[in-house]
């Protein structure tokens, strides 16, 4: 039997109808030789400091930096997701080939990396990397499956981000919070929202401080056409006087125009699977 997981229920479902697997089960599709099953994005994560050793649970300067020997992976503490991997975990026993039907990218390659070693997967793993999700587009992606072995790399590029977010995120909000937090204040510190909220509060900055400067533009109208003045803004009222009346009561000329035909296509749909 040949196992397709999807990185969501709706994915699964699309994929299903599509090849042929449309019987519906407890947790998966089953049909054409095909049981079709999916994760909710992430089921799994890196373990927390406890779970490496109890001592860690207790935050304390004195034990900064937490780094543990080997990094492991453990079940989202969620019976709706504890559920889901033992349908998972029980279908993959039974498999002759595992499909790895996540999303076209790294997380996805690394989510479904971690359901399947979680679950003990030991038969072969096939890849489909599509970035839709039309018949055609899923057909095409069945007719040329890739051995999982191609994506080793990418896996291995998630994982070593998880790592690192992992490491930075523990260690730093420790830190900044034992340091600095006032009264049990906890001062939460990422790879990504830190840097982020640097660039707000970069940005409010510029906005307190901003300081409007007058400026000065000259315009005409012609049949209802608005025209600006090569030159731009004057922030000196002076030069623009003095540029209005170097203009002024003389004739207003057209010196040339153009047409041209162009097609603008629509913009592309939405890719929800990513």
């Amino acid at each position: 039997m040949k196992i397709c997981i999807a990185e969501k229920p709706s994915v699964a479902k699309e994929i299903a109808l599509v090849i042929g697997a449309g019987s519906r089960k407890d947790g998966y599709y089953e049909g054409n030789g095909y049981r079709v099953t999916w994760t909710f994005g992430h089921l799994c994560t890196l373990k927390e400091p406890h779970d490496y050793l109890p001592e860690w649970k207790r935050w304390s300067l004195g034990a900064l930096p937490l780094i543990p020997s080997r990094f492991g992976i453990k079940l989202l503490d969620n019976k709706g997701v504890e559920k889901q991997f033992r349908v998972i975990e029980s279908l993959v026993k039974d498999a002759s080939l595992v499909i790895n039907c996540g999303d076209a990218g790294q997380e996805g390659e690394l989510i479904q990396r971690w359901v399947l070693q979680k679950a003990k997967c030991s038969c072969p793993i096939k890849r489909l990397w599509i970035s839709s999700l039309t018949e055609e587009a899923i057909r095409e992606g069945f007719s040329k499956l890739y051995d999982s072995e191609r994506f080793d790399n990418l896996y291995a590029a998630g994982s070593a981000r998880a790592i690192g977010d992992w490491l930075l995120g523990i260690n730093a909000t420790r830190l900044y919070t034992l340091k600095y937090g006032n009264q049990g204040q906890l001062l939460s510190i990422g790879r990504v929202q830190t840097p982020t909220l640097a660039l707000i509060v970069a940005r409010q900055k510029e906005i307190d401080n901003f300081v409007p400067q007058p400026y000065w533009e000259l315009k005409t109208v012609y049949k209802e056409v608005t025209f600006n003045n090569s030159e731009g803004r004057f922030t000196d009222k002076e030069e623009a006087i003095k540029a209005i009346e170097s203009i002024r009561g003389k004739e207003f000329e057209i010196t040339g125009f153009g047409r041209k035909k162009g097609k603008e296509a629509p913009p592309r749909l939405f890719d929800l699977t990513s």
